[in-house]
């Protein structure tokens, strides 16, 4: 399979950094915002976020961790048993604005997945979606606030997000064709 490069480290970094100036102006009370990841790379972009937010505002920002495996509407058609990951959210949500971060939206349906998941914690005021990379082919009606790189793919074609602290490789997106 050959692939092409789409985002790079630099690419990566300059994304962040610009909807995490974006995302902090768009926040009106830091302390009734948090950021979730969603497990594996988006809760890594998450933790970047915040850094950026709290090295801007001098505040601590609470932050959690999402798993959406049971949460899956496709869980009995995907024929291995799946990886089951940390869910921690150590606050309460209800009242707040929560930034649910993930790193490639497709068809809408972890963002859905996401979405249960993240209500059985509580009601929050608002949710903010941010994805570093939209692939588009939605099967849901549901739209990133905040997107990093839109590309348009095929259904079969594949977009790898690479980040260091998950895969020990440098940072990078690359899209691999389908058949």
């Amino acid at each position: 399979m050959s692939e092409s490069l789409v985002l790079s480290r630099d690419d990566i970094e300059k994304i962040i950094n610009e909807s995490s100036e974006e995302i902090y102006g768009d926040t009106k009370n830091l302390d009734e915002f948090a950021i979730v990841g969603i497990q594996t790379r988006g809760v890594e972009l998450a933790g970047r976020i915040r850094d950026f937010i709290e090295r801007k505002s001098g505040k601590s920002i609470r932050s959690g961790t999402l798993d959406i495996t049971f949460y899956r509407d496709d869980l009995a058609t995907r024929g291995m048993l799946p990886v089951i990951k940390e869910t921690r959210i150590d606050f309460n949500i209800t009242q707040m604005t929560i930034l649910l971060v993930d790193d490639v939206i497709f068809t809408g349906r972890t963002t859905k997945a996401a979405l249960e998941t993240l209500m059985s914690f509580g009601r929050p005021r608002a949710i903010r979606l941010f994805v570093l990379i939209d692939r588009g082919n939605r099967e849901l009606p549901i739209q990133p606030d905040y997107c990093g790189y839109r590309i348009g793919t095929k259904v079969k074609d594949l977009v790898r997000v690479r980040l260091a602290e998950t895969d020990s490789v440098e940072d990078s997106v690359v899209l691999i064709p389908g058949d």
